[in-house]
């Protein structure tokens, strides 16, 4: 297949513009979406109502569309840039259909488009590698409506690679709690991309990366350790939390223990005995969060009917964090009048 157009500079990026009908791009082109499992790909995840609505639109009177997007990976025989006089160039794809053109923006525009003869006016970057393909890709959706934020984290963290830790350490946190096997989060954090089917994603990344911030803040640390230092607290926390109220942890859909308010409420209060331990020098490990846990977060009722339903966003989970707290002061008093 040949595809005549012209070869220019997209900023400051080599870039090819032509124009084919959507069921050849279709049948050329994927998308990279991200596998959770894996970690592999970038892409959200596919939105039949997002491309369900640009079908119907794209086939009324006068419609039309910005070009779409595409990356020819690094030279393989699959295909072939030809230069021509001036800034003509010829575009050579192989003769059975084979996905050689990455979607980098464009997927829901062309996903129910398999057999329409719809033109499309089109511009691919040539040899871009997966790295630079997600840098672009950030920039043109990086505030495009349906695009998970906990996505752009995902892929901020694989392009800053070995120096998240010391870059972004909240975020790190937040994929230890979801990567590590000893983690009560292992595999459950929503990335943004296609989930396996059968698990229960119960917090998003994004989520969890803002309640870090949140114990941080809270833990007062004059000098804050490593990110990985972090991690382990974090996932001691968590450890404990899942011991200590094991039927609230595993029933997430009726239970505010692993939403917004609940995560942001106890990352807050994980600080706080994080301060306390600094304070009389203890250890705050599994055996300490389970020893101060234990004294009073069973008594309060986690359901969605609890006295933590309807609290929301930032001044909801300080409002939170105030409860438990004083639950808590409540709970010890009663145990030093008993004694």
């Amino acid at each position: 297949m040949e595809i005549h157009g012209m070869l220019g500079r997209c900023g400051d990026r080599e870039v090819f513009l032509g124009f084919a009908c959507a069921r050849d791009l279709v049948a050329y082109s994927f998308a990279d979406v991200l596998d959770e499992t894996t970690g592999v790909g970038y892409q959200r995840r596919f939105s039949k109502e997002h491309s369900l609505e640009f079908k119907r639109y794209i086939q009324t009177e006068g419609a039309t569309s910005i070009p779409l997007t595409f990356n020819l990976r690094a030279p393989t025989e699959s295909w072939s840039l030809e230069r021509g006089p001036g800034k003509s160039a010829v575009l050579r794809l192989p003769e059975e259909p084979a996905q050689v053109l990455v979607q980098v923006d464009g997927q829901h525009r062309l996903g129910f488009l398999q057999t329409s003869p719809i033109e499309f006016a089109f511009m691919t970057y040539i040899g871009l590698s997966v790295e630079e393909e997600m840098d672009v890709f950030r920039v043109i959706n990086g505030k495009a409506k349906g695009l998970s934020n906990s996505l752009i984290d995902f892929t901020d963290a694989r392009l800053i690679g070995a120096d998240l830790p010391k870059v972004k350490p909240e975020l790190y946190v937040a994929l230890r709690l979801h990567e590590d096997e000893q983690s009560p989060w292992f595999k459950r954090l929503d990335l943004g991309g296609d989930k396996t089917v059968g698990t229960k994603r119960i917090a998003s990344l994004r989520t969890m990366q803002v309640a870090v911030r949140r114990l941080i803040r809270a833990a007062n640390w004059s000098s804050p350790p490593p990110a990985q230092r972090i991690a382990a607290l974090t996932i001691d926390f968590w450890r404990a939390v899942a011991f200590i109220l094991p039927e609230a942890w595993a029933a997430p859909r009726s239970h505010v223990l692993t939403k917004g308010i609940g995560v942001y409420a106890l990352m807050s209060f994980a600080g706080h005995l994080i301060c306390e331990a600094q304070k009389s020098c203890d250890s705050p490990d599994f055996d300490f969060f389970v020893s101060h846990l234990s004294d009073f977060v069973d008594r309060i009722d986690w359901s969605n009917l609890g006295p933590l339903h309807g609290f929301g966003g930032a001044g909801g989970a300080d409002a939170a964090l105030q409860l438990i707290l004083q639950i808590r002061f409540s709970s010890l008093e009663r145990y030093h009048s008993h004694a």
